[in-house]
């Protein structure tokens, strides 16, 4: 068994210092395995102005709030998953996990489906899907949007994901994500940790409402923790990673072993 938790806040738009700090907060008592925060949780989330991001993003390397999520992840031995504005050598922008092992190492996951107004700043993502281990499980991550397609939970779990961290900033409201994350957890036999966020940011007028409920997944879509939609606070809950590896769920069928991907071509 392993220990997940996912964070839940409200963002302050382009407040780095201000996001760590309450990132610190709500993590100093949290004892987990595995730790997700949600999208874009270093600057905020509604930017239509690229020129306006450029100077907040921050290379993995060195940037404050990867360096934090790094140090976390060495200090208390748990893997953290964040969400992130990249900047790359070459100026583009990403919208970004950062995958941090306790060992110092860590990766970097670009955003697949670009949502809304991010195609004004960010580049479609390059890293494509991919799973790390540590410690004898195995992670992969996907960011908001891509919940919608369910090849990128599908391509997680044909590469071993036992868990897929799940960097959020969702509108949408939680009776239409909820039950398609279930469904996700249920036809891939994972676990998923959707740290999403609470409150609102407005640019050139608009305003987005974020739905909170951030919640932790079982592998039967069952809900193992969940967050009200307003509220700041970390979620924890336990789970077998090991569990998920078994995809057979009778005597005669095997949700991968069943496919027939001759069959899927379109």
């Amino acid at each position: 068994m392993i220990t997940l938790a996912a964070i839940q806040y409200s963002p302050v738009r382009a407040g780095i210092r201000d996001n760590l700090a309450t990132i610190d907060v709500l993590t100093r008592t949290v004892r987990t395995d595995l730790l997700v925060l949600p999208e874009l949780a270093n600057t905020g989330y509604f930017f239509t102005d690229r020129e306006e991001l450029l100077p907040l993003a921050e290379d993995p390397e060195r940037g404050a709030f990867c360096s934090w999520m790094r140090g976390y992840a060495a200090e208390h031995q748990t893997v953290v998953v964040g969400g992130f504005a990249e900047r790359d050598a070459r100026d583009r922008l990403f919208n970004a996990a950062l995958i941090a092992l306790p060992d110092g190492s860590a990766r970097v996951y670009r955003k697949t489906h670009l949502f809304y107004k991010e195609h004004l700043v960010f580049e479609p993502g390059d890293s494509g899907f991919f799973v790390v281990e540590w410690a004898g499980y195995r992670i992969g991550a996907m960011i908001c949007y891509d919940w919608r397609f369910p090849e990128s939970s599908r391509t997680l779990a044909l590469r071993g994901a036992d868990v897929i961290a799940h960097p959020s900033n969702l509108v949408a409201a939680a009776s239409l994500w909820g039950p398609a994350m279930a469904m996700r957890a249920i036809e891939n036999k994972v676990i998923v940790v959707t740290a999403n966020r609470a409150g609102e940011e407005t640019s050139n007028g608009e305003t987005l409402r974020f739905t909170g409920e951030s919640r932790i997944t079982g592998m039967n879509g069952a809900i193992l923790s969940i967050a009200d939609p307003t509220e700041a606070r970390g979620i924890v809950a336990d789970a077998d990673p090991v569990a998920t590896r078994g995809k057979a769920f009778n005597a005669f069928n095997d949700l991968f072993a069943d496919r027939r991907p001759d069959m899927y071509e379109c």
